[in-house]
C-alpha cells in the first residue's frame, strides 16, 4: 500500500541525495509506536532514474504517473499499479522524449484498463459493429489497418464507447461537438496495447496527428476515471 515517513538530515546529507522521487530499493524504517510516526533509516537504491530530472517533460510525466496512483489508489491493486507504474519509470527513462510521449499514451490507456473503465475499441457502441474489419482475429485486424488514415470514428463520453461511420450520420453538429475524433490509426493503436505484448505495440509507429488525438482522449479518458482534476495535467498541459 502507500505510506508515509519522513527523511531527517541537511540538503547536503547522504540520506537526502539519496532519498529522490522515483528511486526504488530496500528501505530501513523506524516506527515510533508512542507517536505513530515513521522515519527513514536507511536507504539502499537499486534502481535510479536520472533522466527524470533532466528532461522538463519525463519529470512532468513521471509526476502525473504518480498522482493518478495516489488519487486512485491504484484501483485496489497495490502489486498491479505498481508494476504498470514501474515499468513506465523504467520505459520513459531509457526513452527519447517521443518514445516518451507515446509511452504516456500506453500507461495512461492501461491504467484505465486497471480502473476497469477503458472503453471497448473493437465495437460500435450504438450498433455493435466491427469497427476494424471482417478479419476474425483482432490482432490480424491491428496489423492489416496500421496504414489506415482516412476513416475515422468518434468517442464519446457519454456513451462511454466509439461510435462508427455510419452511426454519426445520426448525431447533428452540435452532439458531434462533444465527441473526440480518433483515426482508425489512433483506434488501432489503441487497440493494439490491449492485444499486443508491450515489446510488439513499442515496434509500432504512429503519425503525430494519431498520437495528438491519443493524448487527447486519454487525458479526458483518466481525469474522468479519477473523479477529480490532476494537478499535473493542469499546471503541465503545456508541456505534456
Amino acid at each position: 500500500g502507500i505510506f508515509y515517513a519522513t527523511l531527517y538530515g541537511g540538503a547536503k546529507s547522504k540520506m537526502r541525495a539519496l532519498v529522490q522521487p522515483f528511486n526504488s530499493g530496500k528501505l530501513w524504517l523506524y516506527t515510533d509506536e508512542i507517536r505513530h510516526t515513521r522515519k527513514i533509516s536507511d536507504f539502499d537504491v537499486t534502481n535510479c532514474h536520472p533522466t527524470l530530472r533532466t528532461s522538463l517533460y519525463k519529470m512532468w510525466a513521471a509526476n502525473l504517473a504518480a498522482e493518478l496512483v495516489l488519487k486512485t489508489k491504484g484501483a485496489g491493486d497495490d502489486k498491479g499499479s505498481y508494476r504498470l507504474l514501474s515499468a513506465y519509470l523504467d520505459g520513459i527513462d531509457a526513452s527519447h522524449e517521443n518514445n516518451a510521449r507515446l509511452g504516456t499514451i500506453r500507461f495512461l490507456w492501461r491504467s484505465l484498463g486497471l480502473l476497469g473503465v477503458c472503453p471497448e475499441v473493437h465495437f460500435c457502441v450504438q450498433c455493435g459493429k466491427n469497427l476494424f474489419s471482417d478479419s476474425s482475429s483482432s490482432q490480424a485486424s491491428t496489423a492489416h489497418l496500421l496504414d489506415t488514415s482516412t476513416a475515422y470514428v468518434m468517442y464519446f463520453t457519454t456513451l462511454n464507447g466509439f461510435v462508427c461511420g455510419d452511426c454519426l450520420q445520426s448525431f447533428d453538429d452540435a452532439g458531434k461537438k462533444n465527441g473526440f475524433v480518433v483515426s482508425q490509426d489512433a483506434l488501432t493503436y489503441l487497440a493494439a496495447i490491449n492485444d499486443l505484448s508491450p515489446g510488439q505495440v513499442r515496434s509500432l509507429s504512429i503519425s503525430a496527428s494519431a498520437a495528438y488525438e491519443m493524448k487527447r482522449l486519454v487525458f479526458t479518458l483518466i481525469e474522468n476515471a479519477a473523479c477529480c482534476k490532476l494537478k499535473s495535467l493542469e499546471s503541465g498541459l503545456g508541456i505534456l
